[in-house]
């Protein structure tokens, strides 16, 4: 058999399609067609016998790994560095191996478990989470004495203002309030 139908076949697939056939949905049924445009790009038009509906994102994620791949906890989204290094105790046998060849070769089982245990709890997304927490407490933590301070300014102020009021109005005299006339003969003593 030859290598030239292999090699045809590998070199279609790897040909890029058009943009206008990499950005559509196939829907199944002809009468529309959904395609999704980026930026300032032009949505094909309409025509008499198919509806084209167009989905408008942003130029940045035009070359961008899909929404609901990008933060998937799947074990197929494994980074291949992440892979390769479970491969790196392939080869080992004997003590401290977990491996069912060599003397000893159990003894490294646990030690292993452990390790997985670890990496796993390292990698949840309720640590990440408590992360995030801990990031936002500390940055209103940082600004509480300064709020505090700010805080404590305006209330004195509004207590001052509120004493120069009174201060105010006991000084002044009340519009009731008239001097009494003094009697005849009678000289003022200041």
């Amino acid at each position: 058999m030859s290598k030239l139908p292999i090699a045809l076949a590998s070199l279609a697939l790897a040909c890029p399609m058009s943009a206008q056939a990499q950005e559509s949905v196939d829907t199944g049924d002809d009468s529309y067609n959904m395609v999704i445009v980026y930026g300032d790009d032009e949505c094909p038009q309409s025509t008499a016998d198919q509806i084209v509906v167009c989905a408008r994102k942003a130029e940045n994620e035009r070359f961008r790994i899909p929404q609901n791949l990008r933060l998937s906890e799947s074990p197929e989204n494994r980074s291949w560095a992440e892979r390769v290094e479970r491969f790196e105790m392939a080869g080992d046998f004997g003590t401290m191996s977990c491996s069912p060849t060599g003397a000893g070769g159990f003894t490294g089982c646990t030690q292993e478990m452990i390790a997985a245990a670890y990496a796993d709890k390292a990698n949840d997304a309720g640590v990440r989470f408590g992360e995030i927490i801990a990031a936002e407490r500390a940055k209103r933590l940082s600004t509480i004495d300064e709020d505090a301070a700010a805080e404590q300014e305006r209330v004195e102020m509004i207590e001052r203002e509120y004493m120069e009021r009174l201060e105010r109005e006991r000084a002044a005299e009340t519009p009731d309030e008239t001097a009494l006339p003094q009697p005849e003969g009678a000289e003022d003593p200041l």
